[in-house]
């Protein structure tokens, strides 16, 4: 049976040039970067080699990079740590209603500590509006934190914009960082920090084609920073314990790969991304894409379908060789509907036959033509068992149906 990975926004298959760029570092090269004998400044070599491939992708400076095991403890230093460090200046935090659990967990935790934290709504496309931010600012505003691209819907915001409205603002106190989770972004579009106007930024190995354990927390020179892991002197005493080497430098190696590739790589996929957007609502009734149709992540396809059980979906999906998901891979087997959905406003109802497809270069129109074979006939045999379906086909009624409300199948909106 084939089997195909459509999961690519939980983790990517490693390049294989990554992995040769790696098999040194698991056996031959295991001295320890913090040693001063010639076995440990090797590694320390190879380290700082990996920092200035890590920061040239996205046009940072090399003593900006912070490694980290993964982008949840990126955005847990970033959130945290900058917070702390700024909070004699104020305990306001600004973030959008569609971060990251690791980013909502993290200001949670804050609030306990005495913060306060606005959460900035989104529209339909999950786009954040740029006046509420601008409303939402006050004297005692320190951090702003606000997700490059949503890796659940695949819109990606204007964050040169929002960065400009946050630093020109009139309510604004004397200084307020601006953190973007570019996890989803990094390895998959072009991301220039400088460009970006941001302070900080996290991006991570394992879904831009690299190794899991390896991230990076940017920091823009000058930004003030708590430590979270204390007890070392490693990442100039901003993130303790022994460096990951081996995943480093294969975190080095995708990225410089991913500078010479993205372009490519980019409209190879999106253009098997397009095929499943313009294919799947004409083989599949009641259907809605979520999220921006344009401004979107090039891998990202992601549909509620109704009159079908999120678990029996993926099942069948599974039984089919389709590895696909429900939105966030922290939350995937939470079958509740997402708080993404939610603040775009899909209905509960819909939501929960939502389908989460993320693409990579490895993947192939052979494989887009098999979904496009058999995920119309899952669905078909889901809707055939479904007594909301048979009432729906009977009656014309959806609420009657069950729980939910009347929606139309052609804009998705509700009447």
């Amino acid at each position: 049976m084939k089997r195909i990975y459509m999961d690519n926004q939980s983790n990517t298959k490693l390049d294989e040039r990554v992995f040769e760029s790696m098999k040194p570092f698991f056996i031959d090269y295991y001295g320890n970067p913090q040693s001063i004998y010639s076995f440990g400044s090797f590694s320390k070599d190879a380290l700082e080699a990996a920092r200035r491939q890590v920061a040239d992708l996205i046009n940072a400076f090399a003593e900006e990079i912070i490694f980290t095991s993964c982008g949840t403890e990126s955005n847990n230093l970033a959130v945290k740590g900058i917070a702390d460090a700024l909070k004699a200046g104020g305990r306001h935090i600004i973030i959008s209603s569609i971060e990251h659990f690791s980013v909502l967990s993290s200001v949670k935790r804050l609030e306990k500590e005495g913060f306060e934290v606005s959460f900035i709504s989104v529209d339909s496309n999950g786009n954040v509006d740029e006046s509420e931010l601008k409303k939402a600012m006050r004297r005692d505003t320190i951090l702003v934190s606000v997700q490059y691209a949503n890796p659940e819907i695949g819109t990606i915001q204007d964050i040169k914009k929002l960065v400009s409205a946050v630093k020109e603002s009139d309510n604004a106190g004397k200084f307020v960082a601006f953190h973007t989770d570019a996890v989803s972004a990094c390895g998959t579009i072009p991301v220039d920090v400088k460009d970006l106007g941001v302070d900080a930024l996290t991006f991570s190995a394992s879904v831009m084609y690299g190794p899991k354990g390896a991230a990076a927390l940017y920091l823009k020179k000058g930004i003030r920073i708590s430590p979270q892991i204390e007890g070392g002197v490693q990442e100039n005493y901003r993130r303790s314990g022994t460096e990951n080497l081996l995943a480093i430098v294969g975190f080095g190696k995708a990225c410089e790969i991913a500078k010479d590739e993205i372009v490519k790589n980019s409209k190879t996929v999106q253009k098997l991304r397009d095929r499943l957007i313009a294919e799947l609502p004409k083989r599949i009734e009641h259907i809605y894409l979520n999220g921006a149709r344009e401004n979107r992540l090039p891998g990202n396809v992601n549909f509620s379908i109704e009159f079908v059980e999120g678990e029996a979906l993926f099942l069948l999906l599974d039984a089919r060789g389709i590895m696909a998901a429900s939105g966030s891979a922290c939350a995937s087997k939470n079958l509740k509907l997402s708080h993404i959905l939610d603040a775009i406003g899909v209905d509960v109802a819909v939501g929960q036959g939502s389908i989460l497809f993320t693409l990579s270069k490895f993947n192939t129109e052979e494989e887009i033509n098999y979904v496009l074979e058999e995920f119309p006939n899952i669905v078909k045999k889901l809707r055939d068992m479904s007594p909301l379906y048979s009432h729906f086909l009977k009656t014309g009624s959806r609420k009657a149906a069950g729980p939910g409300t009347d929606f139309d199948e052609h804009s998705g909106i509700e009447k």
